[in-house]
């Protein structure tokens, strides 16, 4: 099948998904938590809050098929500077343009919950503050304790400890090729 038809295919078969999980043509942040398995009240239930904003672009508090679509292609396709743009939006959760160290913390202390997080030899685990502490020596440039949208991807396009830290944020695919294989819009060997 050439790739047009396949994209129209994978398309109408996304379409069909999104309208079984959400009849109202709309998807609701509970309906997204569900889609992913993720229940209220887990530290990955407030960076999937952040998540759901970063994609509502229109903010209405819902994801309409353009929004899902668009989310689904930035994951799968985007190109490294766009999905590290993407990252700044979730990590900023006052919306104001700047990173600040409470914001970092949050992300932080869900990643580290996740798994360790170690230095760049892999042999050391670092804490919570040692990291926070690090991606601002990595990042802000000016030393004025914020970091900018346009620092942060600077800073993390030169930086290969902050990429892998940042892996889940930059590279995402993983639990989307997973979602899409479990709903049969992909197989395993389109992944």
């Amino acid at each position: 099948m050439g790739s047009g038809r396949w994209i129209t295919a994978l398309n109408s078969d996304l379409y069909r998904s999104f309208i079984m999980e959400c009849p109202s043509g709309s998807l609701y942040l509970h309906e997204f938590k569900r889609m992913f398995g993720v229940q209220n009240g887990t530290p990955e239930s407030q960076y999937m809050d952040s998540i759901f904003r970063a994609f509502d672009m229109n903010h209405d508090n819902t994801m309409d098929f353009i929004e899902y679509v668009a989310a689904l292609n930035l994951v799968l396709r985007g190109k490294l500077e766009d999905k590290l743009r993407w990252s700044f939006k979730v990590f900023d959760s006052d919306d104001n343009g700047c990173l600040d160290r409470h914001e970092l913390w949050k992300i932080i202390i869900y990643k580290i919950k996740k798994g360790c997080v170690s230095d760049e030899t892999g042999t050391g685990n670092l804490t919570a503050e040692q990291v926070c502490d690090r991606i601002f020596q990595e990042v802000d440039v000016n030393s004025d304790g914020q970091i900018t949208l346009e620092e942060f991807v600077q800073g993390a396009q030169r930086s290969p400890w902050l990429q892998n830290f940042l892996r889940l944020d930059v590279n995402p695919c993983g639990w989307v090729q997973r979602y899409l294989c479990d709903r049969k819009l992909v197989s395993t060997k389109d992944s």
